[in-house]
């Protein structure tokens, strides 16, 4: 029973990490590969082109997403540079945000907010909780 009390916050911590990079990465994956970025960029531009939105920006946003949710779970599942990746994703949550909140006003959280909730749990608790990582083993964190 010890053992268990003395793992517990960080075996938490760890199956909450390794289960957002999933959401994260599988989200990424099928942008870049299943759908092909040309065609996610040719789906945005044309719901944000008619918001006056340019189409470098929209190609920006789509490309910067896609990439950061496929690359940044996957750091995430590792335990590798974490807090990076954390506030890389919470940068990609704030821009599907806005442009979830330009294309549609009252748009379906669902989607977004558990993956939030969950980077923000990340972020606050203490350090020590983060054992179970590449980041512990390689950096000593």
């Amino acid at each position: 029973m010890e053992i268990i009390e003395q793992y517990h916050y960080a075996s938490a911590i760890m199956i909450t990490r390794v289960f957002l990079g999933f959401l994260f990465l599988f989200q990424g994956y099928d942008a870049i590969v299943k759908i092909g970025m040309k065609n996610v960029i040719n789906i945005y531009q044309e719901r944000f082109v008619m918001k006056g939105i340019p189409r470098l920006l929209t190609s920006i946003a789509a490309l910067f997403t896609a990439y950061t949710e496929l690359i940044c779970g996957g750091l995430l599942i590792l335990g590798l540079f974490e807090f990076i990746a954390l506030y890389l994703l919470g940068l990609n949550l704030i821009i599907a945000g806005i442009g979830f909140g330009i294309n549609e006003p009252l748009w379906d959280t669902r989607n977004v907010f558990p993956r939030l909730a969950l980077l923000l749990l990340l972020l606050i608790t203490p350090l020590e909780w983060h054992s179970f990582s590449l980041d512990h083993l390689f950096f000593k964190l």
